[in-house]
Protein backbone atom coordinates (compact mmCIF):
# COMPACT_ATOMS: atom_id res chain seq x y z
CA UNK A 1 0.00 0.00 0.00
CA UNK A 2 1.78 3.18 -1.08
CA UNK A 3 1.51 6.17 1.22
CA UNK A 4 -0.69 9.07 0.23
CA UNK A 5 1.54 11.86 -0.97
CA UNK A 6 -0.08 14.15 1.60
CA UNK A 7 -0.58 11.92 4.67
CA UNK A 8 1.93 12.77 7.41
CA UNK A 9 2.50 11.52 10.92
CA UNK A 10 2.63 14.42 13.38
CA UNK A 11 4.40 13.98 16.73
CA UNK A 12 3.60 16.69 19.27
CA UNK A 13 2.41 18.89 16.40
CA UNK A 14 5.58 18.46 14.29
CA UNK A 15 5.61 16.67 10.93
CA UNK A 16 7.65 13.51 11.52
CA UNK A 17 7.22 11.13 8.57
CA UNK A 18 5.08 9.94 5.66
CA UNK A 19 2.27 7.72 6.94
CA UNK A 20 0.60 4.72 5.35
CA UNK A 21 -2.79 3.80 6.76
CA UNK A 22 -3.88 0.15 6.84
CA UNK A 23 -7.63 0.76 6.72
CA UNK A 24 -8.87 -2.64 5.49
CA UNK A 25 -8.78 -5.95 7.34
CA UNK A 26 -6.47 -7.36 4.68
CA UNK A 27 -4.05 -4.42 4.90
CA UNK A 28 -3.98 -4.65 8.72
CA UNK A 29 -3.36 -8.40 8.58
CA UNK A 30 -0.51 -8.00 6.12
CA UNK A 31 1.10 -5.04 7.87
CA UNK A 32 4.78 -4.94 6.94
CA UNK A 33 5.07 -8.61 5.99
CA UNK A 34 7.00 -9.22 2.80
CA UNK A 35 8.81 -5.88 2.92
CA UNK A 36 12.47 -5.11 3.44
CA UNK A 37 11.73 -1.79 5.14
CA UNK A 38 9.40 1.18 5.13
CA UNK A 39 9.89 4.84 4.28
CA UNK A 40 7.96 6.47 7.09
CA UNK A 41 5.39 4.67 9.25
CA UNK A 42 2.37 2.39 9.05
CA UNK A 43 -0.79 3.03 11.10
CA UNK A 44 -2.88 0.01 12.15
CA UNK A 45 -6.21 1.39 13.42
CA UNK A 46 -7.90 -0.74 16.08
CA UNK A 47 -4.77 -2.77 16.88
CA UNK A 48 -3.96 -3.70 20.46
CA UNK A 49 -1.21 -6.22 19.74
CA UNK A 50 1.21 -6.95 16.90
CA UNK A 51 3.73 -9.64 15.99
CA UNK A 52 6.87 -9.80 13.89
CA UNK A 53 6.66 -13.43 12.78
CA UNK A 54 8.02 -13.80 9.22
CA UNK A 55 9.23 -10.17 9.28
CA UNK A 56 12.51 -9.33 7.55
CA UNK A 57 13.57 -6.45 9.80
CA UNK A 58 13.19 -5.11 13.34
CA UNK A 59 10.49 -2.50 13.94
CA UNK A 60 9.58 0.21 16.40
CA UNK A 61 6.02 -0.18 17.71
CA UNK A 62 3.92 2.51 19.41
CA UNK A 63 0.57 1.80 21.03
CA UNK A 64 -1.73 4.82 20.82
CA UNK A 65 -4.76 5.66 22.99
CA UNK A 66 -8.03 6.99 21.59
CA UNK A 67 -6.97 10.60 22.29
CA UNK A 68 -3.66 10.20 20.39
CA UNK A 69 -1.42 9.78 23.44
CA UNK A 70 1.37 7.25 22.97
CA UNK A 71 0.93 4.63 25.70
CA UNK A 72 4.01 2.49 25.10
CA UNK A 73 6.91 2.19 22.67
CA UNK A 74 9.06 -0.86 22.03
CA UNK A 75 11.48 -2.20 19.44
CA UNK A 76 10.67 -5.71 18.25
CA UNK A 77 13.07 -7.99 16.38
CA UNK A 78 11.65 -10.52 13.90
CA UNK A 79 9.91 -13.55 15.37
CA UNK A 80 8.28 -11.95 18.42
CA UNK A 81 4.76 -11.52 19.79
CA UNK A 82 4.17 -8.07 21.26
CA UNK A 83 2.39 -7.26 24.50
CA UNK A 84 -1.40 -6.90 24.54
CA UNK A 85 -2.31 -3.29 25.37
CA UNK A 86 -6.03 -3.10 26.28
CA UNK A 87 -6.15 0.74 26.15
CA UNK A 88 -4.53 0.84 22.71
CA UNK A 89 -6.77 1.96 19.85
CA UNK A 90 -4.07 2.01 17.15
CA UNK A 91 -0.50 0.91 16.56
CA UNK A 92 2.16 2.76 14.62
CA UNK A 93 5.02 0.72 13.12
CA UNK A 94 8.29 1.95 11.62
CA UNK A 95 11.82 0.72 10.96
CA UNK A 96 13.70 0.21 14.24
CA UNK A 97 15.34 3.43 15.38
CA UNK A 98 12.95 5.77 13.59
CA UNK A 99 10.99 6.75 16.70
CA UNK A 100 14.08 8.14 18.43
CA UNK A 101 14.71 10.36 15.41
CA UNK A 102 11.10 11.56 15.39
CA UNK A 103 10.84 12.11 19.17
CA UNK A 104 8.04 9.55 19.41
CA UNK A 105 8.01 8.29 23.02
CA UNK A 106 5.45 7.42 25.71
CA UNK A 107 3.37 10.48 26.54
CA UNK A 108 3.85 12.10 23.11
CA UNK A 109 0.73 13.09 21.18
CA UNK A 110 0.36 11.82 17.63
CA UNK A 111 -2.04 12.67 14.85
CA UNK A 112 -2.07 12.52 11.08
CA UNK A 113 -2.88 15.13 8.52
CA UNK A 114 -3.47 15.37 4.79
Amino acid sequence: MPPSSHTRLLVDGRAAAPLEMATTHRARSRGLLGRDGIDGALLLPGARQVHTFRMRFAIDVAHVARDGTVLAVTTMPPGRLGAWRPRSRAVIEATAGAFVTWGLAPGARVEWSD
